[in-house]
């Protein structure tokens, strides 16, 4: 039996904020401080001695049980970091690159984009996850610029 075709997808969501690049990255970079703003990460904890840059690795639970692994796979400190997850999708490949730079006075631009690639999935069951990833990446960066502007 032919294996299921694959379906490819990329998502993007933009989010400016009222608050100094530094101040973002300090957020953002804390790669296990998802908890205060990505939408139903319940904890977030570090399965590598690193901490920051390239070979750091969290394991994300959210609030429905589900685990997923990810792994930093680039780092420029204060601007970006790529993340690929190895465990707990329904994908073969997701990665992801959260990044950050100065907008208008006193504000940063959040950019959030990935790349997916489905494994076992029928082309409609890999257009609602991307639909309902696009809708996670929405609520967490809503809840983000509240964190950062409150």
């Amino acid at each position: 039996m032919p294996p299921e075709p694959s379906h490819t997808g990329t998502l993007k969501r933009i989010v400016r904020v009222r608050a100094p690049a530094e101040r973002v990255w300090r957020v953002l970079g804390n790669i296990v401080g998802l908890p205060a703003w990505a939408e139903g990460v319940q904890d977030a904890v570090y399965l590598s001695k690193r901490k920051r840059g390239v070979g750091a690795v969290r394991l994300l639970t959210f609030a429905n049980g589900d685990k997923v692994e990810e792994h930093i796979v680039d780092w420029k400190n204060g601007e970006h970091f790529t993340y690929a997850a190895t465990d707990g999708l329904p994908l073969r490949v997701y990665v992801a690159t959260i990044s950050l730079s100065p907008a208008s006075a006193g504000q940063t631009r959040i950019a959030w984009k990935s790349y997916m690639n489905s494994q076992g999935m029928s082309e409609a069951e890999f257009l609602a996850f991307v639909e309902s990833m696009g809708a996670f990446y929405e609520k967490s960066l809503g809840n983000l610029k509240r964190l950062l502007e409150g």
